[in-house]
């Protein structure tokens, strides 16, 4: 295993006009007065909007019901929102919301595929979620959506088959955030500004998954799922008494129950500004994300105030400050941004962008700078305008969706809001001005009070972030937001490179017997987008190779390399090579057991982490081709456990490929890894399974021949 698999991989990711005017025109716009083009428009004034007015009743069972008519469209809406806070989850994290998502597959009438069928035979919306029930169709199937609606409510059936899909599917997910540095971002940013004693500081990790039972999803719906723990906001064609008509007859019966009262502490803000590092080997790009927790509520008089803070910022208009600072002006990235946003139990403020390793300093240096900046100088009118005309812009867009009218009338009762605090948003918005932005920014804007998140490349990025760090000592942390410390993980002085390879080569059959390995041929599948891959990779000493990967019995890429040429066949296309280094990395993969002819030169030994809870020696490899693979030796086994090396991706950007192996099986005296993980080429990781080892079989030589 090499970076075979990961090239493989990589090949799989490639799987206005103009008129003429005629003298007479320009003569007439010549005598026309054109000085109105030069002066800018005057922005009208916020034009008064109507959501709706809501009513609302209560059932005897404690449902609050809350009504929007709105009968521009012969659609209604019924959503169901529980009203509780979030709940602890402590080492069975992620239960909740696979309780929520398991609602909807199944009831003791129906299973999924007969419910999904149902649904959308009369062009209906369901989706159920770990906080309630949303659904939506025409006025005249309302009936039948909300039968389906309180079928799933009462009788949900969470089939074991069911939840063991969406268990496998949830751990594919983790899977991902290994390797993915925005997933690790988040993880490490949820630790820090929140704590793991609290619900936003919870975070999901294989093993907490794999605590979850069914048993706790059915816990979780029993008990949160009760009517005087909800509100049922109905939206669209529908009148004050027809509403009060369905609720008591779908609703009634409802049975109510007591429900747990959650308590936690408030996180508080940092109070000095810290940089937390997470380690992304190979990795050529920084994820950066300033962040600390804010205490702001929904409805609160300094949240429309603090939304146009955050657009000139760094919010979406592409003219936000970070944007111009670090992609116009710098050059740093792509996209630099922030968020300020209120929550009912904290808010949080995020600054982030990705940014390349030889300026993630310098990148740092300018999110605290325009932090600052903006706390200390008033906004231009104009930037304020701006941000003003693209956040009423948004508002309006989001009235269309009858989801988001149903959650501004819940946080009217959630957060007991004036009746009129949507109709007059606007009007609030448009009162905004420089004086606001300022006293806004002075209370949530704290570059010296701040958690600065780093994933990249350790050895290339951590020691430049010293000097943002208060006590100039950096915290470290692995992919969930755990601490790694990589000063406890001493290695032996005695260590070298040399001893790490040779070690391995005799822990998987010793020198003599690779050495009489003269072929191999390995068969593998795997599953990509749905559909089962096939692979096979032939080798021969000295050097010839040959690898082919079919799907649906289609040769989806071949690469061949007979000693003297190198030929890559994809998608119909092929390529021939005599020389340079497609044909230098070729020529490394045909070699059996690399390890066995490594130039000790091109070999340096770095030291000791964690993998996956496995401590390993870090060996980098330089290749011929001037890329560099980091290789993982477990300390125990000695066995390779992880490789990790860039190939170049779409658009000529750099991936970093980590290819996990395990579940080594002695094979002809020889261990070899069964189960290969590939994780950064795809959205998910890629499982290859290893079904045959094949050692010194008859193998034809025309394989390795154009």
């Amino acid at each position: 295993m090499n970076k075979l698999y990961s090239l493989i991989i990589i090949g799989l990711l490639v799987f206005g006009s103009c008129s003429k005017k005629t003298a007479e025109v320009v003569q007439m716009e010549e005598k026309v007065d054109q000085s109105w083009r030069s002066q800018r428009p005057v922005p009208a004034s916020a034009r008064p909007i109507s959501i709706g007015d809501y009513q609302s009743f209560d059932l005897e069972n404690g449902l609050k019901v809350i009504v929007v008519e709105n009968k521009k469209l012969p659609r209604v809406s019924y959503q169901l929102s529980l009203k509780n806070l979030p709940v602890m989850e402590k080492d069975k994290a992620g239960y909740v919301s696979m309780a929520g998502a398991l609602i909807s597959t199944g009831t003791s009438k129906r299973s999924k595929a007969e419910l999904d069928a149902a649904i959308d035979y009369i062009g209906a919306n369901i989706n159920t979620n770990s906080n309630g029930i949303f659904g939506s169709s025409l006025t005249k199937h309302q009936d039948k959506l909300l039968g389906l609606m309180t079928e799933m409510l009462y009788d949900a059936s969470f089939p074991e088959e069911e939840y063991e899909k969406l268990k496998k599917q949830t751990l594919s997910g983790i899977s991902t955030t290994k390797t993915d540095p925005n997933s690790i971002a988040a993880n490490v940013a949820s630790v820090v500004n929140y704590g793991k004693e609290h619900p936003y500081g919870e975070v999901e990790t294989e093993k907490t998954i794999q605590n979850i039972a069914l048993e706790d999803c059915k816990a979780y719906y029993n008990t949160y799922f009760r009517p005087n723990n909800a509100y049922l906001i109905i939206v669209g064609d529908i009148t004050l008494d027809k509403a009060k008509m369905q609720a008591n007859k779908y609703f009634s019966s409802w049975e109510k129950g007591d429900v747990p009262i959650e308590e936690y502490n408030v996180p508080s803000l940092p109070t000095k500004t810290d940089v937390h590092f997470a380690n992304k080997d190979g990795a050529v790009q920084s994820v950066i994300r300033v962040t600390y927790p804010v205490e702001m509520k929904p409805g609160e008089p300094d949240v429309i105030k603090a939304r146009v803070l955050n657009a000139i910022l760094g919010g979406g208009v592409f003219s936000g400050r970070l944007m111009q600072n670090l992609r116009e002006d710098k050059g740093y990235t792509y996209g630099a941004r922030s968020s300020l946003n209120a929550d009912r139990l904290i808010g949080t403020f995020n600054a982030s962008a990705s940014v390349r390793n030889e300026v993630t300093d310098s990148s740092v240096v300018q999110f605290l700078y325009e932090m600052e900046r903006i706390t200390k100088e008033p906004v231009e009118e104009e930037s304020l305008q701006l941000a003003k005309n693209s956040i009423s812009g948004s508002f309006a867009r989001s009235l269309e969706s009858p989801q988001t009218i149903a959650n501004f009338a819940r946080n009217t009762f959630r957060y007991n809001l004036p009746n009129d605090y949507y109709n007059t948003y606007l009007n609030k918005l448009d009162a905004v001005g420089v004086e606001d932005i300022m006293a806004m920014a002075k209370k949530y804007i704290r570059p010296d009070n701040a958690n600065i998140i780093v994933v990249g490349n350790k050895e290339e990025v951590a020691e430049k972030l010293l000097p943002f760090d208060s006590d100039g000592e950096l915290d470290y942390y692995g992919p969930f937001g755990n601490i790694v410390k990589y000063d406890a993980i001493a290695m032996d002085e005695n260590m070298t490179a040399e001893t790490v390879i040779s070690d391995y080569l005799e822990a998987i059959g010793g020198k003599d017997l690779l050495e009489s390995v003269n072929s191999l041929k390995i068969e593998l599948s795997g599953s990509i987008m749905g559909q089962t891959a096939m692979m096979e990779i032939n080798q021969m000493r000295p050097e010839k190779f040959n690898m082919s990967m079919k799907m649906q019995g289609m040769v989806l890429q071949e690469q061949k390399f007979n000693g003297s040429k190198a030929v890559v066949a994809q998608m119909g296309q092929k390529k021939v090579f005599t020389e340079g280094k497609e044909f230098d990395a070729l020529r490394e993969e045909a070699r059996l057991f690399p390890q066995l002819m490594y130039n000790l030169d091109d070999v340096e030994l770095v030291g000791i982490e964690d993998v996956d809870g496995k401590k390993a020696y870090k060996m980098v490899v330089n290749g011929p081709d001037g890329k560099k693979t980091t290789e993982f030796y477990d300390l125990s086994s000695s066995l390779m456990i992880r490789t990790v090396n860039m190939q170049d991706g779409p658009g000529g950007q750099k991936v970093a490929i980590t290819t996990d192996a395990s579940e080594y099986k002695e094979v002809g005296g020889i261990l070899f890894p069964h189960k290969l993980t590939i994780s950064g080429a795809m959205p998910q990781p890629l499982v290859m399974e290893v079904t045959s080892y094949t050692i010194n079989g008859p193998m034809d030589e025309s394989l390795f021949n154009e």
